[in-house]
Formats: structure tokens, sequence, C-alpha cells
């Protein structure tokens, strides 16, 4: 059960998709004066060294925050024929593309993000080489770094090495009660927080997934979210890999927010095709994660063209083959 450690995809290209639309809510959810509560119900460490052992035996940090950062100022190569403002926007994946300008400046979010890093790494702000780039922040510290004096976070983790590093990690920010700490089930604890005292909340659902079961535990708790407390905001991470339950999720998500008469929007990302190869010594090779996608229910107005201007961006520099891609649909 606890075998995972995100510690090890740290800064991959999932959690750039994730934290790039994380970023883009919680610069939205805490403009207005009305107290927002953030569940944070799989928290990890909070905290990560990009130059740690974990990390750089993985080196998926380098196909993704390391790809985005290194590649802001280099030219966009972006499909001549994607759609811009239909329903359900895709990279077509085909050969032949058009090259935009070199200077193009990044989409708000990215921009939003990589400002977010250079706080976290003063020689990275100060330099701009990648290779200061070394404190990466997981989502509670993304979600710290926009809350107001009125604001609560609340994090949950089950993994005892985690946990432990989350509560140091959290202290050294000293920010008394606003964040607390608890080394509980977050599937199980989230119905006792909803609804906030406030009545206003935003609940990201990142579990491993190395649990078939997470799937649906995380449709179940999804469901049972929105019954109790219909107007939150509900942020659901998810891996797009050939197995059955994860193909599943985001239809049974939709079809939720559907029935419960909310609007949703769902965003994927892919970087690579999906297929086995091998290698020159006739070994099979398995690709690592090729996709992911972010569900929300009740999602701002303002996302959909937050990430229309961002997947775009986001293909064309951490994309690493024809089959690169990215889709934004939503309903409600």
């Amino acid at each position: 059960m606890f075998s995972y450690r995100h510690a090890f995809h740290a800064g991959n290209h999932a959690d750039v998709l994730k934290h790039t639309t994380l970023i883009a809510l919680m610069k939205y959810l805490t403009q207005k004066d009305t107290a927002l509560t953030v569940i944070d119900t799989h928290a990890g460490a909070g905290l990560y060294r990009l130059d740690g052992d974990y990390t750089e035996t993985s080196g998926e940090a380098q196909e993704g925050i390391f790809r985005l950062v290194s590649a802001s100022k280099a030219p966009t190569t972006l499909s001549a024929s994607a759609p811009a403002a239909t329903k359900k926007v895709a990279n077509p994946k085909t050969p032949g593309a058009a090259k935009a300008p070199a200077d193009e400046p990044l989409a708000p979010a990215l921009q939003d993000y990589i400002d977010l890093l250079r706080g976290l790494n003063p020689q990275f702000a100060a330099s701009g080489d990648p290779a200061h780039l070394k404190i990466y922040p997981g989502s509670p510290f993304i979600e710290q770094q926009f809350l107001s004096g009125r604001d609560k976070l609340k994090l949950f983790e089950l993994h005892p090495t985690d946990f432990k590093s989350l509560t140091g990690n959290i202290a050294q920010l000293g920010v008394g009660r606003q964040v607390t700490v608890a080394c509980e089930d977050g599937f199980e604890v989230l119905k006792t927080f909803l609804p906030p005292p406030a009545r206003r909340a935003m609940v990201l659902c990142d579990p491993s997934y190395e649990i078939k079961s997470d799937y649906a535990r995380v449709a179940a708790c999804m469901g049972d979210a929105v019954k109790r407390f219909a107007t939150g905001t509900y942020v659901v991470w998810y891996p797009i890999i050939p197995r059955p339950e994860a193909h599943d999720l985001p239809r049974k998500l939709k079809t939720l927010a559907t029935k419960a008469g909310r609007s949703w929007l769902n965003a994927t990302l892919t970087v690579k095709s999906s297929k086995l190869t091998t290698d020159e010594a006739g070994d099979v090779k398995r690709p690592g994660l090729p996709a992911s996608g972010m569900f929300v229910i009740n999602p701002p107005h303002t996302l959909k063209a937050d990430l229309q201007a961002a997947l775009p961006q986001l293909v064309a520099r951490l994309g690493q083959d024809r089959n690169a891609g990215f889709t934004l649909d939503h309903g409600g």
C-alpha cells in the first residue's frame, strides 16, 4: 500500500498539467472576499528536491518541468489546423506544423507557474538557469501560496514517511492554524468537512492509483461530495493508461456531474505513444506514463480559456513524439 512515493515522479509532465490547472484555479478562487476552504485528500510530502536521489533516479522531471523551463524562450511548434474555440480541442497528431514566433509569450497560467518556481528558487530566479531549479512544490505548497488570511487549507496524507515530511515542510512556513496536516484517509475524512463553514470549497483528489480500487473510490468520493455540497469545486487528477478503470473514471465523473446538474471540464495532455517498444537487444520497453487528465466539477468560468492558452504550449514543449496532443472538453 505504501510503495508509491511521489518523489520519483515530482516535476513530470503529469505534475505540470496538474499544477498548471491548480494554479489557474487557486488564482481565481482566492479573489473573493468570502473565506475559501481548500482540502487536499492525498497531499504527499509538499516539497521535493529535483536534485535528490528519487527524482534523479527516475529522470521524469527532465521530460517535464525542465523541458518547460528550458523552452520558455524557445520556438514553439503548434498544429496549424488545431481549432481554438470548439467544445473539444485537440492536437490532430499529424505531421506538418507551423512554427510560432520564438518570442511568443507564455500563456498566463504557465507564466504564473514559472514565477512560483522562481519564488522558491532564488538562484534560478536570478540566473534563469534550469540547473538552479532545485526546490519543487507539490500541491500543498502551491495551494498555500495563494491563500489569504481568511482561507484554510486542510491536508491529508497516509504514507508515514511523506506525512512526516509534509508536517515538517508546512511547519517551516510558520502559518499557524491556517494549514492543518493529518495522517488520515482523505477519501474517508472529506465528508466531515463538507459543507464548509463559509460554504466555499475546493477539493483536490489526487491519489496514486497504485491500488486498482482507487478509481472506484475516487468516483464514489466525488459523488458523495457533490451530494453534501453541490457548489464546491472538485478537482481530480487521473492517469491515462491501458487499464479499463482509468478510461472509465472520467466517464463516471462526467455522468455524476451531469446528473447533479453541475458544470464540468476535462483536460488531457498526451506527451508520447502508449505502445510497447523493443530495444536493440530485443527487450520490451514500457513507455511509462504517456498521458494524464484533470477533471473539474464546477470549474470557474475562466478555466477553459486559461487551459486553451496553456495546453498547446505544453504539447509543443513537452511532447516527445507525433502522438503528443491534448483535449479540452466541457459541459453543463
